[in-house]
Formats: C-alpha cells, structure tokens, sequence
C-alpha cells in the first residue's frame, strides 16, 4: 500500500521559464524528513507566499514547490516528546514554504525546534488570521514595551497601515491603550484604519520629509516601520528623545537615507525584527500575549476566508497591492 496522498499547491517551471501553479495531488513521501507531521487545517496568504508563488529564486530555491510560511493544525505523527499525535499546534516562518514544502498543502513535515504548541484561548484559525504578520506585529510590540514606551509617552506611528504587520500593529496597539497614528499610501482606506483603532490617518506624504535636515520635530514615542526607506528614515528623525523605532520590512526601499544624529543626540533607539528564526521563548512569549492581552475582539473584520481552488486569484491580488487585511486559506474543509 503507497503512502498517503493529500491536495496541494504545487509551483512548477515550465518551459520558458515561466512558473504555473495548480492544485494537485501529493504523497506523504513527497514530504521532507523531520520529527513532526501535521495535517493542516489553516494556512494564510503573505506577501513571501506570493513571490515564492511566482518562482522568485531569492524566497525558494527549486520547483516544483508547494508555498505557505503559515501553517496550524493537528499532530499527526511525532518523533519528538515534546509533541504527540492529536496535539493543536502553529508553525510559521523559519524555512517553512520557502524551501521546505509549506502550509498550502494538507500536510507539513517539519522539525521539532519550528513547532509552536497552541496557546489557550486560541483557535486554529483564529492563530492564522494573525499568522506571521500579527506575530511580527507582536515582536515589535513586545520590542518596544521591552524599552519602556508605555502609552502615556506619546503616540506611536505605524507605516503601511493598512497591510498585514501594519493593520496588526495599529489594532493591537489600540486594544491596549496607545494612541496611534496611521500611514498609508490607500487615503481611501482611512475609515477601515480609523474603525481598527487608528487616532489618526496620515498619508505617505505626509510621512516623508525629503528637505534633508537631520531631525525634524519629535512627534513619535515610538514607531512600527515595515515599509522602509524615506518615510522609515522621516520617522526616526521623527521620533521623540529615548524613542524606540522597530523595523520588520522594505517594500519601500531597503535603503536608509539617514545620519547619525537621531541616535547620538536623542539616543534614538533602533530595533530590528528578525521574524523568520528569532528565539523560540520570544516566539512563544509573543504567541501567549496575542492569545490574552493584545486578542482582538472582532478579527472578522480584518480577514476573509478562501479556500485551496481560490487561492489562485488571491496570490495575484496581493502581488498587485489590492490586498486589504489578511486571507486566511482553509484547508479544514478538504477531505484527503
């Protein structure tokens, strides 16, 4: 008897050099070696999906290829004490759908050391509508609480508000007490930032000084950047004496136009966010504030639901910019 087999994205390069993708059926076999096996029930949809989607070698290496750094499910099989079968449990980012068979399939194969047990209060599905962008959302949260920029220093700014770190960073924020101010370059969007919780909605321009001074007024205690270049550069120039800016991404630019006089005049702090293999204690500190604390009420109004077939057409919306919240993908539907 063959092993199991179980629906899956699968990336492949055709002649040309050009990338399809379809849905097809897999084998466990297929599957790399690790301790834990889990079927998948959610996965969501990022924007490293989507390049991996489309055969960018910088994200995955070789093709075929099934994407997803997001996956949570159920233990299926277990080589590791630390997990057994039946077991509810999240895996994000690490090498997870980048070179390593990901969360667009039925089942994950994966070490022990990239499993995160489920934290109470929190469902299945409920951890993928977070998925890596409301965990690295939560690094840069716990970063700055870690500096001590507590709600009554000021306001904190989150830059490309309305994408997923951005739109998880603003709402979580807003749940416990900061206010923040809201950068986006979808002015039409305001009203859905000012419903998660923005103070305020500022547009790119706004948020980007190019006159060349060295500091501008201090207006931020701290700042969620996950966009880079000048508006990240206007934002720490921008930021308050003692202020903390953490920075988790560059879909402006990976360039930073700066001095150094933010830091040695007004011993501005700047914190990078490693999401892909920071420390598993921190990861799983992060997971257990986001199941308690920082929980959103309402997470429905920040995501929708699409399943294996529509996955397709979401993969091209988020690659064109025309994704608003996150997408969660379920795979709990599917029978093997």
């Amino acid at each position: 008897m063959g092993a199991k087999t179980f629906r899956a994205m699968l990336v492949e390069e055709v002649e040309g050099g050009k990338f399809i993708r379809k849905i097809t059926q897999r084998s466990l076999d297929d599957l790399p070696d690790g301790e834990v096996l889990v079927k998948v029930h959610y996965s969501s949809l990022n924007y490293k999906d989507g390049l991996s989607a489309t055969g960018h070698r910088g994200v995955s290496k070789s093709y075929p290829h099934t994407p997803g750094v997001d996956a949570a499910g159920v233990v299926e099989e277990s080589l590791s004490h630390a997990f057994h079968p039946g077991d509810q449990v999240i895996v994000t980012s690490y090498d997870l759908g980048m070179n390593t068979p990901g969360g667009f399939g039925q089942y994950i194969r994966v070490p022990a050391g990239w499993v995160v047990p489920l934290p109470d209060n929190l469902s299945l599905k409920e951890s993928m509508a977070y998925g890596s962008a409301g965990l690295t959302a939560g690094f840069c949260m716990l970063k700055l609480q870690e500096h001590d920029i507590t709600p009554d220093k000021g306001e904190i700014l989150v830059t490309g508000a309305t994408g997923g770190v951005g739109s998880f960073a603003l709402a979580m924020l807003a749940q416990i007490g900061y206010q923040v101010v809201a950068v986006t370059g979808k002015m039409d969007e305001k009203q859905f930032l000012i419903d998660l919780g923005a103070k305020r909605v500022i547009s790119r321009a706004e948020a980007t000084d190019t006159s060349g001074k060295p500091l501008l007024k201090g207006r931020w205690a701290g700042v969620v950047d996950s966009v880079g270049g000048e508006i990240l550069a206007t934002a720490i120039r921008s930021t308050k004496p003692h202020g903390v800016v953490t920075c988790c991404g560059n879909v402006a630019s990976p360039d930073l136009p700066i001095n150094v006089y933010p830091f040695i005049l007004r011993g501005i702090a700047l914190v990078g966010i490693d999401s892909q293999s920071c420390p598993m204690t921190f990861r799983q500190r992060t997971w257990g504030k986001i199941a308690n604390e920082w929980k959103l009420p309402d997470l429905d109004r920040q995501t929708s639901l699409c399943s294996l077939e529509e996955l397709d057409g979401e993969i091209d919306r988020i690659l064109a910019g025309k994704q608003k919240g996150r997408v969660i993908v379920d795979l709990a539907s599917l029978s093997v």
